[in-house]
């Protein structure tokens, strides 16, 4: 099985034996996906059907047809690919679509890659490093970037990230990645995207257990994410400044570490009582966020594999979205159904500010309970509404429950998603051309 590599998708039975109605069929050399034209979940059907056509031993697939779209292709691409073959697909159609559909898989792969990586592979600075060195390859005349790490963090007064990485030996780095296609210090920038880059989440003091650390390589997936749709972006012919922010830190146990209930004092004046060293993604992304409203953008998308609650919540098939801007949120759910990634948008009102409360600070950054009690995901995002300008005006956050899959399933190989590159890429060309 391991030679057959010509996939063909059909809408009637391509063969007349036992196989007729079976989703794929085979005949010599030849693999056939058989959905029927009716169908409901054509999409679904296809990506299933590549999952299956990889687990028989392809190791490349080459689509060839005329039934096959750019949707479809990308579907079967989402389910063959894997580690080891992220980018082992040949698409077919016009010039245009090819070399579309490539850039895409391109990038996601590196994007896959890079969230797939253990955390002695990448540690934050190295993540920084990774993300500063392939969206520059995409636009080398454009892109600018400093990182910020160490001690320095805190003498800057970021506080988040330099309180989550100061426990282990590998420092914790701010990112700022500014494409400037104007290359004009003085030119608006017209997004800032930001992204969680937790490189490895022991839990701090509030400590995982062996089962739920076991795939926190992956808490880096937001970083990975908004680096993805950037470089995207840029291939799709972005021609607006965008800044990347990427707070990235591994968050230990030393004697060194943050401690249950430290108070951070955040450059905007806020203070945060420490409820839980676990729920460390939102204590860098306010850092992230406040960095982002510096630039005074027009839009701030925040990425982030942030909370178990909207795993809950959504089952891990969507990835959630929480706004205070509900025009923003309605163009973010179509630029996702238009490129077929599943958003589901979750309750976020003022009001969720204050549903962690402290005693001894302004709040804290969770509930000192499990799972930080009912409605977890919305008071995280909640948390982070205190940290964007305008009340909220031009922000999206995006809680990526189905970025990353610790087991393979019918639909996906084990390993990073990449779910919400193509949104969030979306959004940005979506917002150039009405600016346009």
């Amino acid at each position: 099985m391991e030679n057959i590599s010509k996939i063909t998708l059909v809408n009637q039975p391509a063969l007349n034996d036992w196989q007729r109605e079976n989703l794929i069929q085979i005949n010599e050399d030849n693999l056939y996906i058989y959905v029927p034209v009716d169908s409901k979940s054509l999409l679904k059907s296809i990506q299933k059907a590549a999952r299956s056509i990889e687990k028989m031993g392809v190791k490349f697939a080459k689509l060839i047809g005329d039934l096959w779209n750019d949707d479809t292709q990308w579907a079967f691409a989402l389910g063959f690919t894997c580690v080891d073959k992220l980018t082992s697909v040949e698409f077919t159609g016009d010039e245009l679509s090819i070399n579309a559909l490539n850039d895409k898989l391109a990038v996601f792969g590196w994007a896959r890659d890079l969230t797939n990586q253990t955390p002695t592979q990448l540690p934050p600075e190295t993540l920084a490093k990774s993300a500063i060195d392939y969206i520059t390859a995409q636009s080398p005349a454009y892109v600018s970037a400093k990182v910020i790490s160490g001690e320095e963090l805190d003498k800057q007064g970021w506080v988040g990230v330099y309180n989550v990485g100061k426990g282990s030996v590998n420092a914790p780095c701010v990112l700022e990645l500014d494409f400037n296609p104007f290359k004009d210090d003085l030119a608006p920038v017209s997004a800032c995207l930001v992204g969680k880059g937790i490189t490895f989440d022991s839990g701090g003091y509030s400590i995982k257990s062996n089962a739920g650390m076991f795939n926190m390589k992956s808490d880096m997936g937001g970083a990975a994410v908004v680096a993805g749709a950037l470089a995207l972006a840029i291939r799709q012919g972005l021609n607006q400044r965008v800044k990347l922010i990427l707070c990235c830190a591994e968050n230990m146990i030393s004697s060194h570490a943050y401690k249950l209930s430290d108070i951070l004092t955040y450059k905007n004046g806020v203070t945060c009582e420490v409820a839980n060293t676990d729920a460390e993604g939102r204590i860098v992304l306010a850092d992230g966020l406040l960095l982002a409203a510096e630039s005074k953008p027009e839009m701030i998308i925040d990425a982030a594999t942030l909370t178990g609650a909207s795993v809950m919540a959504t089952g891990g098939d969507y990835s959630a979205l929480f706004s205070l801007d509900q025009a923003l949120a309605e163009q973010a759910k179509f630029a996702a159904k238009q490129v077929n990634e599943p958003i589901w948008q979750l309750p976020l009102e003022p009001w969720h500010q204050d549903k962690c409360p402290s005693e001894f600070a302004d709040t804290a950054n969770s509930r000192p309970i499990p799972g930080g009690g009912p409605g977890g995901a919305s008071n995280a995002a909640g948390f982070l509404s205190r940290f964007v300008p305008n009340e909220g005006k031009g922000w999206l956050h995006f809680d990526l429950s189905a970025a990353y899959n610790g087991n393979s399933n019918g639909l996906w190989a084990a390993g990073a998603t990449g779910l919400g590159i193509a949104t969030i890429a979306n959004l940005l060309i979506a917002k150039q051309m009405n600016n346009d």
